[in-house]
């Protein structure tokens, strides 16, 4: 089943520009300098995203000299995804079974 934790992550996740910015980290760490260049997003609205991701811990950071770089943490998303498939597997089961409520 689906957590409050999975649906926080679901939201976060639901933006377009998060999404993207986790579609670019799962290829390549990436300082936030890549992250303008590649999205095109103005560098304060992809702070704001990056800060998002950060404490939603799908994103890790690792300073190198006056630049961050950012990693995607790959088991929060696999967490996420088992949660997904979990649910699949229930829906299957109840389609199988042709499991219904009684109406009143």
């Amino acid at each position: 089943m689906l957590t409050s934790v999975d649906t926080d992550l679901i939201r976060v996740l639901a933006d377009p520009l998060r999404l993207r910015i986790v579609s670019l980290l799962a290829r390549e760490t990436l300082c936030t300098t890549h992250l303008v260049e590649e999205t095109g997003a103005r560098q304060t609205n992809l702070s704001n995203h990056l800060k998002v991701l950060r404490e939603a811990g799908v994103v890790e950071t690792e300073p190198c000299g006056r630049f961050t770089y950012y990693r995607l943490r790959p088991e929060v998303l696999e967490s996420l995804a088992g949660s997904f498939t979990d649910l699949a597997a229930t829906a299957r089961a109840t389609a199988e079974n042709n499991t219904k409520r009684a109406c009143p």
